[in-house]
């Protein structure tokens, strides 16, 4: 019998492998002729603060608080995240290829969470994407872009043309998926991104009068 239960958990844990190591794949997609060189995420490209409700799920804890997103300029977003009841817990300034921390609780002060938010929210707000391919399927045109390691795929609704998903990957393993609601091009009414090495989910929801 204990013979056959470590059979099993080195089964187990050999198809976790397998599993873990796939690399991701479109589903039900066609490549198809590149019809355009770029593409952007215009969902934060206005100059109006955007504040969201936000909805933290890490490891089976809850978190919520605030958080308003503030265009400074043509690169660089500043980010603060508050408390419900306001107080601040982190505020910084942001773009593709600087970081800038200018507050942050003492309890929050580590480095797996400051580089955690820092990657999160530096592919949320990147907005020109170069396009290395394009392809097609009933619900979308998915565009890939890349960047040495790192490969971005943008799902592109074929009705109303707005971005839905944001898939990131790294080594060919997907990191982490972003998904959009949204009416308009420029604001996107909710986001919800989903870590795929960790159990850490985040929800956004537009507070913003957007009319």
């Amino acid at each position: 019998m204990r013979q056959y239960l470590r059979l099993s958990l080195l089964t187990s844990g050999f198809l976790v492998f397998l599993i873990s190591c796939k690399s991701y794949q479109i589903p039900d997609a066609q490549l198809v002729k590149n019809e355009k060189t770029s593409i952007e995420n215009n969902y934060f490209s206005t100059l109006e603060d955007q504040v969201y409700k936000c909805q933290i799920e890490v490891y089976k804890n809850h978190i919520s608080g605030i958080v308003m997103i503030k265009k400074l300029n043509d690169s660089t977003h500043r980010v603060a995240i508050t408390s419900d009841f306001g107080n601040k817990m982190i505020d910084f300034e942001i773009s593709e290829n600087n970081f800038k921390l200018n507050s942050i609780l003492p309890d929050l002060d580590k480095k797996i969470i400051i580089n955690l938010l820092k990657n999160d929210f530096r592919i949320l707000l990147k907005k020109d994407f170069s396009i290395s391919e394009t392809f097609d399927n009933k619900e979308f045109k998915i565009y890939t872009s890349e960047k040495s390691k790192e490969k971005f795929y943008l799902f592109v609704n074929r009705e109303d043309n707005l971005l839905k998903k944001l898939v990131y990957t790294k080594n060919n393993r997907e990191k982490m998926n972003f998904k959009f609601d949204a009416k308009k091009h420029i604001f996107a009414d909710s986001v919800n991104l989903q870590h795929k090495d960790y159990k850490i989910n985040i929800k956004l929801f537009q507070l913003t009068d957007t009319e």
